[in-house]
């Protein structure tokens, strides 16, 4: 049993469900799960519906009719029938959405936007899963919320194993062609719940586990993990092999090509994970599984965009101990903080953070209550695994550094 998980990009437009198509063909499909995602940037057009609905209601039959032109276009690219049953059930899924905004009584915004901006992985499968048959690739479709049960905390769901694997091993035929979605789980009251953003990858990996799959490929439009994002380095290098340990390292720190919680479930099985190109399907691509390191051994550069360094001092020039460390954790947790980096001494104390959901000032009003403040808003955080003197020294050219911390393998500097 294999699980391919296809993110947006893969998916697109016509011309790329077609290229799916090859990559199947060309890599075979028998005994498949495939993982898709919203298809091109749907996840980001469905968020701006749920804005709408929130901030200014005369705004949403424009944002919900620019992603059914989006979808209906790709529609008559594949499907030249109108008359083909997949105009239906799409229509049925645009339907649903809006029939949820109509009656939803919720105020809670992560609430309604599981509910809503899910529908893409929905749309996107029920297309390509139609076109698969039409072509004569037969397939189940199934419905990864049937499958993935989690708790009820929206937007960053936590899953809950047990029902899970029961799901999978009750509902999937590993004799047959599969496809399901991304990103998507339920709760116990079977309302839609999401893993977090760029969640597809974290799905792949909870079916393998729950399936004791052979392996699973992250299809991307890059060859495999590079050392460092080509958006914001300009040298960068495929990295064949790397360990489940170095994997995890990346990933903690930010790389973006793997998803943070992906890797566990794999490493607990030894579940071997490929990232290949969807442009070239038979080349090699980087593996990560059992072993050690990475090859080659080059620095590894990743970038945190958007971050808040601040950095607090104690009012009286008491020293910052265990109970003021525990008293800060406190907060940064209650507010939803991401911690990144932090960086102690006796009467200072440094946190790098992601405000990701938007609660810095009425943390930093808290914290100003307590201790003195400092904040930068706006600031990025590079990350080098590996480092050596040229790499350290290539990254601080032309920045002002706010902040430096090192280890053996890993120097983290906080920029503006």
């Amino acid at each position: 049993m294999r699980v391919f998980k296809f993110g947006g990009a893969s998916v697109r437009d016509a011309k790329s469900i077609k290229n799916v198509v090859n990559v199947l063909q060309e890599v075979g499909h028998q005994n498949t799960l495939l993982v898709v995602s919203a298809m091109g940037k749907t996840t980001n057009a469905m968020e701006n519906i749920v804005d709408a609905y929130f901030t200014d209601k005369s705004l949403l039959p424009s944002a919900i009719q620019e992603v059914i032109d989006y979808h209906q276009a790709i529609l008559q690219d594949l499907f030249p029938s109108s008359n083909h049953a997949v105009y239906e059930s799409v229509k049925i899924l645009f339907d649903e959405v809006q029939g949820f905004l109509t009656w939803n009584k919720s105020p809670k915004y992560g609430f309604v936007y599981d509910q809503v901006v899910g529908y893409g992985e929905l749309i996107s499968t029920t297309i390509l899963s139609a076109y698969l048959n039409e072509i004569g690739i037969q397939n189940q479709w199934l419905d990864v919320r049937s499958l993935i049960k989690t708790s009820d905390n929206y937007r960053d769901a936590k899953v809950n194993w047990d029902k899970t694997q029961q799901n999978v091993t009750q509902k999937v035929d590993k004799s047959k062609l599969n496809i399901t979605q991304g990103f998507l789980g339920s709760d116990d009251n079977n309302f839609t719940t999401t893993l977090g953003r760029e969640g597809s990858d974290y799905t792949a990996a909870i079916l393998a586990y729950c399936l004791n799959a052979d392996e699973v490929t992250i299809w991307k439009d890059v060859p495999g993990v590079l050392n460092a994002d080509p958006r914001y380095f300009e040298k960068t290098e495929l990295l064949n092999n790397i360990s489940y340990r170095e994997a995890i390292e990346l990933a903690f720190y930010g790389a973006s090509v793997i998803h943070p919680k992906t890797l566990q479930p794999l490493q607990r099985k030894e579940i071997p994970l490929h990232v290949k190109s969807f442009i070239n399907p038979k080349d090699k691509g980087t593996t990560v599984g059992k072993g050690v390191g990475i090859e080659p051994k080059v620095p590894c550069f990743i970038v945190k965009k958007n971050q808040v360094l601040m950095k607090l001092s104690s009012l009286d020039f008491s020293f910052i101990v265990e109970d003021s460390i525990s008293e800060l954790f406190k907060m940064l947790h209650d507010h939803r903080m991401k911690v990144d980096l932090i960086q102690n001494s006796a009467i200072s104390f440094s946190v790098c953070v992601d405000n990701k959901f938007g609660k810095l000032e009425e943390l930093l009003n808290l914290l100003k209550s307590r201790f003195k403040v400092v904040h930068h808003e706006g600031v990025s955080l590079y990350t080098i695994r590996h480092f050596d003197t040229e790499a350290i020294t290539s990254l601080q050219k032309g920045k002002d550094v706010l902040l430096e911390q090192r280890g053996k393998e890993t120097v983290q500097l906080v920029v503006k």
